[in-house]
C-alpha cells in the first residue's frame, strides 16, 4: 500500500543542477550564495535584510539574542506551536508567557495579551499557526503602547499576506524556515527577516561563533566580545534554496488548488471541523488540521495511517510538557482553547507534489473513516 505522508518535499533535475554547480566551484560554504539566497528571499517578503541560518531553531535564537532577551525576561507567546518557539526563549534564560488562542483562527488571541504583560515582559512572540498570519493590526498596536518588540515565528508562512502586506515585513523580526516539509527546502535552514540594519548586523556576528572582523588592525584579525555557536549554513544548501525560490509561487498555487478541494469536500460534513481564514488574510496553509470529536480523535487517527495516510497531530501545546510544567509552573487546563484543539486535531496530507489520485484518497479515506467511528458507540 502506497503511503501518503502528511508533507514532503519536491526536488527536481533543476535543484539538482544547482547543487551540482556549487559543488564543482571554489565555494561550498561561506561564499557567494549565502549573500544572494539572503537577498531573494529578503525581497520577496518585503524586507530589507535577511540573514540566514542553518536552522529555522538557530535562527529563533539569534533573534531573541538580538532582540536582548536575557535572564528573568518575559516574552508573550503562544502554547499552540512547535516547541522551538519557546525552548529557545527558555535557552537564553527567559520565561515564556503563554496566551490562549483564538479558536477561529488557531492564533494567539489579541485581546488576551495585554493582561499578561508586566515590567519584566520585553517581547511578544507571534507564531502564524499552519500558514495564517496572526491579527497584527491589534498585536502592532499592544507592541507600540508598551514599547515591545514583535518576533514573528514565520516558520509556517513563507509567502502569505496580512492585509496586502508580506508577512515578513510587519515585525521587527521574522523568522521563516526551510525544512524539507515547509513552502520551499534548502535541507535545513532558516532565516530571520528585518528591516533593522542593526539587528541584521548582530544576527550575523551572532550567526558565526560572535566573531568581530576589524580590517583596520589587519584582514586576519577578528576577535570575540561575546560567544556564540556556529550557525552558518551552506552554499550547497542555498544554492538549493535559490533554484526552489522561483518554483515557491507554483508551489503556493498548487497548495490552494488542494486545499479549494478539501474545503468543498469536507465543508458539510457535520463531524469534521475544517480550518478557515478571514478574507484580508492570504494564507500559504503549511498543513490542514481538520477536527473530530475528542473522544473519537485517537481510532480515526490509527485507523487513517492503516489506510495508507501519514496524518499528523500539531501540536500539543507547549504547557501540557513537563519541561514547561516543571520549570515554569504551568499545568493542565491552563489554556482551555489550545487544549480544545489539541484533543480534536489531526493533520491530513498536503503537499504541492500530491496527485489527484492522492487527493482523492485522502478525501475518500478521511470520509470513509470518520463516518465509521461516529457511528460506533
Amino acid at each position: 500500500m502506497k503511503k501518503i505522508p502528511y508533507s514532503r518535499q519536491w526536488i527536481d533535475n533543476k535543484d539538482i543542477r544547482e547543487v551540482v554547480k556549487v559543488l564543482k566551484s571554489d565555494w561550498i560554504t561561506q561564499g557567494p550564495k549565502i549573500e544572494e539566497f539572503e537577498e531573494a528571499v529578503a525581497k520577496y517578503c518585503g524586507a530589507k535584510y535577511g540573514v540566514v541560518f542553518s536552522s529555522g531553531t538557530s535562527a529563533l535564537y539569534a533573534a531573541y539574542k538580538t532582540a536582548g532577551i536575557k535572564e528573568g525576561d518575559e516574552v508573550i507567546t503562544t502554547p499552540l506551536t512547535f516547541v522551538a518557539t519557546s525552548n529557545t526563549i527558555a535557552l537564553l534564560g527567559a520565561k515564556p508567557i503563554f496566551v490562549d488562542i483564538d479558536p477561529d483562527t488557531l492564533n494567539i488571541n489579541p485581546d488576551l495579551i495585554e493582561g499578561k504583560i508586566t515590567k519584566k515582559t520585553k517581547a511578544i512572540a507571534t507564531v502564524d499557526f499552519a500558514g495564517v498570519p496572526c491579527e497584527y493590526d491589534k498585536i502592532l498596536r499592544i507592541a507600540k503602547k508598551n514599547k515591545l518588540l514583535l518576533i514573528d515565528d514565520a516558520c509556517h508562512t513563507l509567502g502569505a499576506e496580512y492585509k496586502g502586506r508580506k508577512i515578513g515585513s510587519i515585525a521587527n523580526m521574522a523568522i521563516v524556515t526551510f525544512h524539507p516539509v515547509k513552502h520551499i527546502t534548502t535541507g535545513e535552514g532558516g532565516m530571520v527577516l528585518t528591516n533593522n540594519k542593526i539587528f541584521s548586523e548582530k544576527l550575523k556576528i551572532f550567526r558565526n561563533h560572535g566573531i568581530v572582523k576589524n580590517p583596520k588592525k589587519g584582514k586576519w584579525y577578528y576577535e570575540v566580545k561575546e560567544p556564540c555557536f556556529n550557525f552558518r549554513i551552506t552554499d550547497i544548501q542555498c544554492a538549493l534554496g535559490l533554484s526552489q525560490l522561483k518554483k515557491l509561487s507554483k508551489f503556493l498555487k498548487r497548495r490552494r488548488e488542494i486545499i479549494t478541494e478539501y474545503n468543498k469536500a469536507f465543508k458539510n460534513i457535520k463531524e469534521i471541523i475544517v480550518p478557515t481564514e478571514k478574507d484580508y488574510i492570504k494564507s500559504t496553509r503549511y498543513i490542514y488540521p481538520i477536527q473530530v470529536k475528542k473522544e473519537k480523535r485517537k481510532k480515526i487517527f490509527d485507523n487513517l495511517q492503516k489506510q495508507g495516510l501519514g496524518v499528523q497531530v500539531h501540536y500539543m501545546p507547549l504547557h501540557l510538557h513537563p519541561f514547561f510544567q516543571k520549570n515554569f509552573g504551568y499545568k493542565k487546563g491552563d489554556f482551555p482553547m489550545a487544549e480544545k484543539y489539541y484533543e480534536r486535531a489531526i493533520t491530513i496530507p498536503l503537499f504541492p507534489k500530491m496527485t489527484e489520485k492522492d487527493i482523492k484518497k485522502v478525501i475518500a479515506t478521511v470520509k470513509t473513516v470518520v463516518k465509521k467511528y461516529e457511528l460506533v458507540k
